[in-house]
């Protein structure tokens, strides 16, 4: 039996399937976001109550259990958790803290419907600039005011808080002594999926009604600790083809027809995205040595907001969707080569700060002798 352990090792620990993962994710999201941004609010409802409910219901907790799976390499590599934080703000803040100011400073202005004395002292204006810290902010004053969803600058930054929340509950996890005792994974999946649908059921019993949009934050939370949890069982889990499509179906069906299966849905949908990563097909150039996912994710809404904002003539989801793409594929290339990949050098020096602070609290005066070894670009 080839495990999960055996394929990361038979490829040497970097295969090409998160990368090819990652850019279809990324443009699956883009897709799905031409049609709201071409059509409006209604349309969105038809889109996630359509017969390819299914696809579109996997593409955010698979990401999610991607980014689990790599993190979880991450930490287990980190010396401390404070190491391990810093990297995953490396990561994430740079590309996004440019993504706003540019989306507020440049797109803004230039589709606002006010006068650039107004929309530059508007409050609304200010506080956009909380998206670089987590607290999302989706509008600008006076911006996309006209469009079939109006108003709405940024709607994919959402799931950055959920994002951050993962990193502090795997932080939580990591003092907790999970590296040490990953039966800890298991027990935090079941807890905060209990948790949440305590939570739902409550709401339910005051009649609220359930979203039939994409899975709920809590639960894209679960779905990357799943992830977590495939890194952690490496060495007993199966990497199978016999495995895989079997549960495939399974998370199909769970985010799209089962009632409340978005609850159990987070192990199968990691194990399927797990599967898929560790394919290792041949790498093409536009994937060597760079990840273009995070920025397309970053850019593609505003972008496709934009492209709304022209005219009538541009409210075609085939037409937004693919002028979307290639314009926040360049904006990508840009974030990758001129913000995330210079800010990853800073993992030097925060491994040196590191160990010497390891150093300290030893009671040593010489280094450490080993760094902390550098993660891949998207773990």
């Amino acid at each position: 039996m080839v495990t999960i352990a055996g394929r990361i090792e038979a490829t040497g620990g970097r295969t090409s399937g998160f990368d090819y993962m990652r850019l279809i994710l990324a443009c699956g999201v883009i897709a799905m976001h031409s049609v709201i941004t071409s059509y409006g609010q209604l349309t969105e409802i038809a889109l996630w109550t359509s017969p390819i409910r299914p696809l579109i219901r996997l593409i955010l907790p698979m990401f999610f259990a991607l980014s689990g799976f790599l993190v979880a390499g991450s930490l287990e590599r980190a010396k401390t958790i404070g190491g391990f934080l810093g990297l995953r703000i490396i990561r994430i803040m740079p590309a996004l803290a440019v993504e706003v100011v540019l989306s507020a400073i440049v797109i803004g202005a230039v589709f606002t419907n006010i006068s650039l004395s107004q929309y530059y002292t508007d409050p609304l204006f200010f506080k956009y600039f909380f998206n670089i810290l987590g607290h999302i902010q989706y509008h600008l004053p006076g911006v996309f005011e006209s469009n079939p969803l109006p108003r709405q600058v940024n709607n994919q930054l959402w799931t950055v808080p959920f994002e951050l929340y993962c990193y502090a509950v795997l932080a939580f996890l990591g003092v907790a002594g999970i590296r040490r005792w990953r039966i800890l994974g298991p027990f935090a999946i079941v807890g905060l999926t209990l948790l949440y649908l305590f939570y739902r059921l409550y709401k339910m019993s005051h009649g609220e009604v359930t979203s039939v949009g994409p899975l709920a934050g809590i639960l894209l939370v679960v779905c990357f600790l799943a992830g977590v949890l495939m890194y952690q069982y490496r060495d007993r889990l199966a990497w199978s083809s016999r495995w895989f499509w079997p549960m495939l179906i399974v998370s199909a069906l769970l985010v799209s027809v089962v009632p409340m299966g978005d609850f159990i849905a987070p192990v199968p949908v990691a194990y399927v995205t797990v599967y898929l990563g560790l394919l290792d097909p041949r790498r093409v150039r536009l994937i060597r040595g760079a990840d273009y996912s995070y920025g397309m994710f970053l850019y593609g809404y505003v972008i496709q907001q934009s492209i709304a904002a022209l005219g009538v003539w541009t409210h075609n989801w085939l037409f937004n969707t693919f002028s979307a793409l290639a314009l926040s594929a360049a904006f990508a290339a840009f974030s990758w080569h001129f913000v995330e990949k210079p800010a990853l050098k800073l993992r030097g020096p925060l491994s040196r700060s590191e160990a010497w602070w390891l150093a300290r609290r030893k009671g040593t005066k010489g280094p450490v002798a080993e760094e902390l070894k550098p993660s891949p670009s998207r773990d």
